[in-house]
């Protein structure tokens, strides 16, 4: 029987919270056919499209980010949680499930109208992503896609980016929180 990604996720009960099932790729990412079908299937739909750079949201979109940008033989940029980033940046608010929380990026890393793919783990409730997409916007940059492993449709996500006319790869979904 072949294995789809969503086989390689484990999930976790009670965490970070009590009535949590946490999504955990690292599983995913500890094996090697696992990984490479992740990647392989998050860059599938923007192959032979014009691309400048790949956006990695922090932490796992660094991993995922930095494997679809080599793929696609373009730059990768990190967008990290404030205070992590050397030099003069940009940031952003956003509102996670439990906290507030605020992205930087640097404020060189994008040029007008560069074309940017905008890569992370998992889609919750969009706030990371929205996040991103508006540090990207604020350089000039164009966002041409925004690709998960896992998709919540539960929280809202993918509703979210869509209202911004946002297109959204996932390549699983889990129902519930």
């Amino acid at each position: 029987m072949t294995k789809t990604v969503k086989d390689y996720i484990r999930t976790i009960k009670d965490f970070p919270h009590e009535g949590i099932l946490f999504r955990d790729v690292t599983t995913l990412f500890a094996d090697p056919r696992g990984f490479r079908i992740a990647v392989d299937q998050l860059l599938s739909p923007y192959a032979g499209l014009d691309i400048d750079k790949v956006a990695g949201l922090e932490a796992r979109g660094f991993i995922l980010g930095g494997a679809v940008a080599h793929q696609l033989s373009t730059g990768f940029v990190p967008i990290r949680k404030k205070g992590k980033l050397p030099g003069r940046t940009l940031s952003q608010a956003y509102t996670l499930e439990y906290a507030q929380a605020e992205i930087e990026v640097h404020d060189d890393a994008f040029l007008p109208g560069e074309k940017v793919l905008l890569v992370d783990d998992l889609l919750a409730t969009g706030g990371t992503a929205e996040a991103g997409i508006k540090l990207i916007e604020r350089l000039g940059a164009q966002v041409v896609g925004c690709a998960f492993v896992v998709d919540l449709p539960d929280l809202g996500g993918r509703t979210k980016l869509n209202a911004m006319a946002m297109e959204v790869h996932a390549l699983c979904t889990f129902e519930g929180l």
